[in-house]
């Protein structure tokens, strides 16, 4: 591969609401985003398949929906849990029908997988997305060997506001330093205006950023390849670890 860098940018949450699908959307035709991934569960994820149908090189993946946390009042604290994590059956039986109902929605498997809040990193999770990236042959966020992983985000860990972390500067900066090979940036634009979530003005932000014609630039400058997940598997190696 030599020296050369390859970018998937990848929004998260496609689907989470119909405004948060559209700002997606936005950032894919006038922006860097190249990659979504669908959160199968949402009243509005029909509505962002149909809308994706629109965009062919749009790579569609899955974003495994298990649960999401949030830090309030010193601590952090359950908002929703789809199935007990810690059970092992229901665990695999829910990934099981996200992916399956990705693949009734879409019309094929997806292109890449991740989860919500990454929640796969640990076990047991882990393990099952790892058997089930390796069953389709796709990358699995933070597992397939040779692919970096970097983000932007505009909260700390703790959910407070985090401006630094969306600035255009901060972005154009970790494209610079880009690693060889293929990198995934991992983003949530959006207009969250239409639901009940944390992260609500910093997806616009977000939005906007992928959208400047500076960071563009950077990318051409810097002789970045953009592509997107279905573009990039020759690159991978697509056994998952």
């Amino acid at each position: 591969m030599s020296d050369r860098r390859y970018l998937v940018v990848n929004a998260d949450d496609f689907g989470m609401s119909p405004g948060v699908s559209r700002g997606i959307i936005d950032a894919h035709t006038n922006g860097i985003v190249t990659s979504t991934s669908l959160m199968v569960r949402t009243p509005a994820a029909v509505r962002a398949v149909e809308m994706s149908r629109d965009y062919p090189a749009l790579s569609l993946g899955l974003h495994v929906d298990l649960c999401e946390w949030e830090y309030f009042d010193g601590e952090w604290r359950l908002v929703y849990e789809v199935v007990p994590l810690q059970d092992e059956a229901a665990v695999a039986g829910e990934i099981k029908r996200q992916y399956e109902r990705f693949c009734e929605l879409v019309g094929r498997k997806p292109t890449h997988i991740d989860s919500h809040q990454h929640v796969h990193r640990e076990q047991p999770l882990r393990k099952h997305l790892v058997e089930l990236a390796n069953a389709a042959g796709v990358p699995l966020r933070h597992c397939t060997p040779g692919l970096h992983y970097e983000s932007i985000y505009g909260q700390t860990a703790h959910g407070d506001p985090y401006p630094e972390g969306i600035d255009p500067f901060v972005l154009i900066d970790v494209l610079k330093g880009l690693h060889s090979g293929v990198s995934e940036l991992a983003c949530h634009p959006g207009d969250a205006s239409d639901i009940d979530t944390k992260y609500r003005s910093e997806r616009t932000v977000e939005q906007q950023i992928l959208c400047d014609p500076s960071v563009r630039a950077v990318i051409d400058e810097e002789g970045i390849t953009l592509c997107s997940f279905a573009e990039v598997r020759e690159h991978l190696t697509l056994s998952v670890e």
